[in-house]
């Protein structure tokens, strides 16, 4: 009986952590978050197509750099579509055309806060005094395991 008890708690102990972490790895690939947000018109000063990263990481959508009258800069995500994951944030990078989590994390980068949802229009600020023209694309980026999830290299209008 004693044995028992020593088996059924070691296996919790072992088991309710290994549980835990594998569901918050790996639940939001069976959930997606829907973000309908209205995206306010301005100027397009550069512009992008998500793509997948890789076979697992997919994205699909448009990314905008809008530039506002007062001179604030917005980026806007529109028919946008992306594997959902885990601690997923927007960021601009100094990268052309990232092809790999290293060309993501060894250029400069600027975060633009947690993505709102996987799936949907949606729009993030972009801080005052960032020099745009210092970054080349958009990328959806897992911050908790540092992986690329979807990239959108951008370029001018027209």
């Amino acid at each position: 009986m004693f044995r028992t008890i020593k088996i059924f708690l070691f296996g919790f102990i072992i088991g309710a952590p290994v549980g835990a972490f594998l569901w918050y790895a790996f639940s939001p690939l069976l959930f997606d978050e829907v973000v309908e947000e209205q995206l306010a018109e301005a100027d397009v000063i550069a512009q992008g197509t998500f793509r997948d990263a890789d076979r697992t990481h997919k994205g699909k959508g448009t990314a905008s750099i809008m530039t506002f009258p007062n001179g604030s800069l917005e980026v806007q995500l529109s028919d946008f579509e992306v594997t959902n994951g885990p601690d997923l944030e927007v960021w601009l990078s100094a990268h052309p055309d990232p092809a790999s989590s290293s060309d993501v994390s060894e250029n400069q980068w600027i975060s633009l806060g947690q993505l709102k949802g996987n799936v949907g229009n949606q729009a993030y600020v972009v801080p005052d005094g960032t020099d745009i023209s210092t970054f080349k694309s958009v990328v959806i980026w897992c911050e908790q395991f540092g992986v690329l999830f979807s990239p959108a290299a951008l370029t001018s209008p027209g």
